[in-house]
Formats: C-alpha cells, structure tokens, sequence
C-alpha cells in the first residue's frame, strides 16, 4: 500500500505572507545565502529596526543558530537586491559578525512587494502608530494600483469589502475607519507626530482634529503649546479646526484657544490603604499630599521638557 505520506505538503514561508494580490510562486524557488552588503532595505521603508532587548535575543539566536527563516528579497539590479521581508533578521546578522544571510529572490512588481513587506511586519507585537499610519498607507496604495488584479484573486466575500476594510481585516483593526485614521497621522509634521507614538496626543485626537491643518498651522500649534506648556484637549483642538475651516486660524486665535480654554479636569481618588505602603508610618494626609504634588511637579516638568525638545529637533 502506497503512504499517505506523499499528500502532504509542506506551508512555505512564502505562504504566510501571501497576500491576495500576489500569485502563489513554485515549488521551484531556491533559498540562496546573499552578501549582507548586497541587500538594500525596503524604499521608504515604514517600520523602524531597533537595537532594543528583543533584537539583543535575536542577535544571540543567529550568532548560535544563523538565520533560521529566510528573508525575502527582489532583484534590482546591479549585483544588489531589495529586502522585502527581513530587515531585523539583516541587522541581527550584521550585529552577530555574519557576511550572509539566507534569503528567497522572488522577482516582484512594486504592489506585490509592497503588500508582502507590510503584511509580514504587522505580526510583530509592538509598533508605532507612525510605523501602523505610513504602513497602511503604503498597503491601500499598492491595491488601489493592482485595481482588479486583485478582485481576480479574491474571494466573492472579499469583493464586498472596501480597500481599507480588507487592510483592517489583515491587520487585526476594528474597522475600515481606524486604517483611515492611521492614514491621516502621515500628514502631520514630525514634531506632532512624535508627540502620537510618545502617547502624549491620542491617535483620535491628532488624526481627527490635527491632520486637516495645513503646515503653518501645524507648526503654530506646536509653538503655541510650547508656549504655555500644555497638551491640548480634544475640545481644544476642535475649536483650532473650526476656526481652520472658517479661515479665521492665526498664531494669536490658536494662542487664545489653549491659554483660556484649559482641558477640563476630573477627579480622582487615591486609597489611603495603598498609599500608606509608599510613606513612612506616621505620615498625615498632608503630608503624603505634598510629597505626591511634589513628584507630580518633576514628572510634568521632565514631559514638558520632551515636548521641548521634540519641537526642536524636527
């Protein structure tokens, strides 16, 4: 009796960040070991690679067991290749003392390129909501791009949805509206934009109250909290785009805005049971207020200082 055996086929990493739009390649492909200094990142690339703790443990992976799962790359000419999906494996490797890495050359047009990089960096757990906004960004162009391309290879239940709704359902989003306000993070200067990925604008807040503003505005918002040393409220910036739609916005409107119409507060109520484990035992409520306050005050004191240096170095 013949096996079964023989049935089986093996899923290929290619296979795991296959997109719609992107044929399925041959059994034929061949992993080649490629020079480090032939492989060129991505064009405009949109995720950053860190040197952190988790590219510490990838480093000491590939020093003890080399690259385990092949890069993907396209040839652009000139003895030089394009990574595709693989530019913290490069890194690693360059970190490591390694001259090659194993990588898969698959030739690529610029869209199916460009849906297999982003496709294959969104599994990674933690990204920046400017990493997420040019991300999609890049993703909806390349599909608008392939038009119907991409509908031959598609599902008639894919068909129904929107480009953006096909890029939330990829990437794990609660709907086609949150891609879109990813996508509208990019057009922000890069000081507002850093102050999103430091957590000090919502990302609702920038996309849907900021990103409308033209540069100048922009730029004499971010002046204006420097200024007096605020994060504005949603309302705060609701009225800035009013006034920017009316063609009424000026330094002095934005400046009046933040200086008279301060983000409402709310209270909060801090349990004497667990502050009492941080204090010395006899300390009175006062006490243990003023202390609280007066930490308060170098934390504010340290983001303001961050806010400062943000807008400086844009």
């Amino acid at each position: 009796m013949r096996s079964s055996a023989a049935k089986i086929q093996m899923t290929s990493f290619d296979d795991l960040f296959q997109s719609s739009g992107v044929e399925q390649q041959t059994a034929t492909e061949q992993v080649q070991d490629i020079a480090l200094e032939k492989l060129i990142s991505f064009h405009n690339h949109p995720f950053r690679v860190r040197d952190d703790e988790e590219m510490r443990k990838t480093v000491e992976s590939v020093a003890q067991y080399g690259v385990l799962v092949p890069a993907i790359a396209r040839p652009v000419g000139g003895g030089q290749y394009e990574l595709v999906s693989g530019h913290r494996r490069k890194r690693a490797s360059e970190l490591a003392g390694k001259d090659t890495m194993p990588v898969i050359v698959r030739s690529l047009d610029d869209d199916e390129a460009t849906i297999i990089m982003v496709d294959a960096n969104l599994q990674r757990e933690r990204l920046l909501p400017s990493e997420k906004a040019f991300a999609y960004k890049m993703k909806l162009e390349a599909m608008k791009h392939q038009g119907k391309r991409n509908d031959l290879t598609s599902a008639r239940s894919v068909l129904k949805l929107s480009a953006r709704d096909r890029v939330a359902q990829d990437a794990g989003e609660k709907s086609g509206m949150t891609v879109t306000r990813y996508v509208s993070l990019t057009k922000l200067v890069p000081p507002l934009l850093a102050l999103v990925d430091e957590g000090k604008l919502s990302v609702s807040s920038a996309a849907d109250h900021l990103s409308d503003l033209s540069e100048v505005e922009q730029n004499d918002t971010l002046a204006a909290m420097k200024r007096l040393k605020i994060i504005p409220s949603k309302g705060q910036l609701a009225k800035i785009k009013e006034h920017s739609k009316a063609g009424t916005l000026t330094f002095d409107v934005i400046n009046a805005i933040l200086s008279t119409e301060r983000p409402t507060t709310s209270q909060v109520s801090l349990k004497s049971s667990r502050l009492k484990r941080y204090f010395p035992k006899g300390y009175t409520a006062q006490q243990m207020e003023e202390v609280i306050f007066a930490l308060l005050e170098i934390w504010s004191q340290q983001n303001l200082r961050d806010i400062s240096n943000t807008s400086c170095n844009k």
